[in-house]
């Protein structure tokens, strides 16, 4: 299926984003995450399931001042 990660479409077969998140090898633990524009907690990455179509943005917090 096609989806939107950070702006770019992306062909993937992850069902969730857990899954997409292992398939692009991120980091969970080092990412804040928006589903179609909706903050999700981390405790949600394997429950939530991905569709056809849906946003997905991926944010590495960065450190400084």
């Amino acid at each position: 299926m096609q989806i939107e990660l950070n702006g770019q479409l992306v062909e993937t077969e992850a069902a969730n984003v857990a899954a997409l998140l292992q398939e692009r090898q991120i980091d969970a633990a080092c990412v804040a995450s928006a589903f179609n524009g909706q903050f999700l907690p981390r405790s949600r990455y394997e429950s939530q399931p991905l569709e056809a179509g849906c946003r997905l943005e991926v944010l590495s917090p960065m450190q400084g001042g």
